[in-house]
């Protein structure tokens, strides 16, 4: 049964904004850090880690929780431009770099080298202290013995256009390293770690997130082979070697450097999205949480849920309307094959998700979409979403945007822009990944 629209329903745009911001506050560091931390050590030192692109606000509020006469020292990097302003402006007993994403460079590298030698001697009186994110498997980036950053920026390159599950992506990723897959952890023995976790990865697993370089590694070499195999990924001969011997092996549960670990979620997906469907039965609106672990091809996914919307405003069901219909997860894309001399479209998966979206919508009265990165930035590009309205296709045409092509030249950032759809935040300091929410009136 269908009812009426409350007076917040008058400007979707707004609305559905209002959402998105009650996703990223709740998934702020200070929201949950403060109560995740332990008392510092009787004896010995509290040595800080992390990488992440909400690495700068997770030390600035480690920085403000910690007892101002505990020692603390320690070293995190984060994305370029993904520093807080108030930490630029006043920096506090943490040192926090920036380095490249989502391709490593050479300052990711001299902080992974810093971070790794920062644990190296400790004892099992001190604590480290990992502060880890999304992003991080980029930012810390230590290529394995043999390997050169070129060579893990080349395969860093394909995976990221190889349409892998970020699962897979990882997977490689752990193997070819020095730091990530439980080597970071291996280095601090006897020291004990406390990882504190920002989520970005379907079902929250901690050796996925940044390729969990403090926790134990199930996967395998032999796993990232057939990663590599899968999606076609060439490999340079002193990795594919490392990983057919076994040498890039990594530790795994039960290795005796993992003993007296700790690790805790300080903000995930799921939280974010339920913090969202509070906002909205706020407002007066039904919401309902279809999944934070949804997978999958942007544009496909787009599809699907245009579907359940459609469905929801035609016939109201599976749900009545007026309702918000969200969802989270990583969803992949796939750059298609250019034409010769061709320019590459821009687009991440919030935009390709949305364009998708809005082609199998066909305009469809009374629904708003809206998707973006909850991180503020949408791939590599400065916008963190964009949002699909009744008339976006109707606006389209007047301007002579093709969808169709735009969608097969991955230029999804080009179609929104045209129209001025675009949502810009700004980095926002944390990053739960993909923020869907869908307003049927």
């Amino acid at each position: 049964m269908n009812g009426t629209a409350p007076p917040a329903a008058a400007d979707p745009r707004a609305l559905l904004l209002s959402l998105y911001r009650a996703a990223v506050e709740r998934a702020l560091p200070e929201q949950g850090l403060a109560g995740a931390l332990p008392a510092p050590p009787a004896k010995g030192r509290t040595v800080v880690v992390g990488a992440g692109k909400a690495g700068g606000a997770m030390a600035a509020a480690l920085d403000a929780a910690w007892p101002a006469d505990a020692p603390l020292s320690g070293l995190v990097v984060t994305r370029y431009g993904h520093v807080p302003p108030a930490w630029r402006q006043r920096p506090g007993r943490l040192e926090v770099v920036e380095a490249s994403h989502p391709v490593p460079d050479a300052a990711g590298q001299a902080a992974a080298e810093r971070i790794l030698q920062s644990v190296r001697g400790l004892s099992a009186d001190d604590l480290v202290i990992a502060l880890i994110s999304g992003g991080g498997s980029a930012l810390l980036s230590l290529p394995a013995p043999g390997l050169s950053l070129a060579d893990k920026q080349a395969v860093n390159q394909a995976l990221l256009a190889s349409g892998a599950a970020i699962d897979e992506m990882n997977g490689v990723r752990k193997h070819l390293s020095a730091i990530k897959g439980g080597r970071l952890a291996q280095a601090a023995a006897p020291a004990r770690v406390l990882t504190l976790l920002i989520s970005d990865v379907p079902g929250d697993d901690p050796a996925v997130i940044a390729s969990g370089p403090t926790v134990p590694d199930a996967s395998t070499c032999a796993d990232a082979l057939a990663t590599c195999r899968r999606y076609g990924i060439e490999l340079p001969a002193a990795a594919r070697q490392g990983l057919e011997s076994g040498a890039f092996e990594t530790p795994k549960p039960g290795d005796a450097c993992f003993r007296g670990h700790e690790w805790k979620l300080i903000a995930t997906p799921q939280a974010s999205l339920e913090a969202a469907s509070d906002r909205a039965r706020a407002l007066g609106l039904p919401a309902h949480i279809l999944s934070d672990e949804i997978e999958g091809e942007s544009r496909e996914v787009g599809k699907v849920h245009a579907a359940l919307a459609r469905a929801v405003a035609r016939r109201g069901a599976p749900f009545a309307r007026p309702c918000v219909i969200l969802s989270g997860g990583e969803t992949t894309v796939t750059l298609r094959p250019r034409a010769p001399g061709a320019a590459r479209g821009r687009g991440g998966r919030a935009t390709e998700f949305l364009l998708g979206c809005a082609i199998a919508l066909q305009g469809q009265a009374g629904v708003h979409v809206l998707a973006a990165d909850t991180d503020g930035i949408d791939g590599i590009e400065d916008n963190a979403g964009a949002i699909v309205a009744p008339d976006t296709l109707a606006r389209a045409a007047a301007l002579s945007l093709k969808p169709a092509e735009r969608l097969d030249a991955n230029d999804a950032y080009g179609f929104f822009s045209a129209l001025g759809d675009l949502v810009h935040t700004g980095p926002t300091f944390t990053n739960v990944n993909d923020f869907r929410a869908l307003l049927v009136l």
